[in-house]
């Protein structure tokens, strides 16, 4: 594709279409979101430390801090909510190559989920199990073959 001659392409269209792709520019993304978070850490201990030093005329010692408070809370929130974006983008790519093993993985559950019903349809005939050769008359067969009653013993009592 063009953009040149498509006016409703857009370069993240090839991006999402392959997991690799996607994969390498969340993690770009990624990369420049963690170098802002280094950077907003340090804008906020410098402005922690120059809020907490501006003392106004008639003030107790913790009036400086109480004031600095809101601000150093604001900033937290937003490392808090980089530091959740930074994960979701993980979590995305990881979510994004899972999406393709699961389609591929629906292509052969349905076959073989077809083959089942097949089966079931057409169910091959079971073949009887070959009867061992007799020896003889009257064989002797210990196990559960044997006599079922007392009157079918005969001589063979103790």
């Amino acid at each position: 594709m063009n953009s040149n001659n498509d006016p409703n392409y857009s370069p993240l269209c090839d991006v999402a279409q392959s997991p690799e792709a996607t994969a390498r520019y969340l993690a770009d993304v990624q990369r420049v979101l963690l170098d802002i978070g280094k950077n907003l850490e340090t804008l906020a201990i410098e402005t922690q430390v120059h809020l907490r030093d501006t003392h106004v005329e008639g003030d107790r010692w913790y009036h400086a801090r109480l004031r600095a408070m809101p601000v150093e809370r604001a900033l937290g929130n937003v490392l808090k909510n980089l530091k959740n974006l930074t994960e979701g983008l993980e979590k995305s790519a990881y979510k994004r190559r899972a999406h393709d093993e699961a389609v591929v993985n629906t292509v052969k559950e349905r076959k073989e989920k077809e083959l089942d019903k097949l089966r079931k349809k057409n169910p091959q005939p079971l073949q009887a199990a070959p009867n061992p050769p007799q020896e003889g008359a009257q064989s002797r067969n210990l196990g559960y073959g044997g006599p079922t009653s007392i009157y079918d013993m005969g001589r063979e009592s103790a």
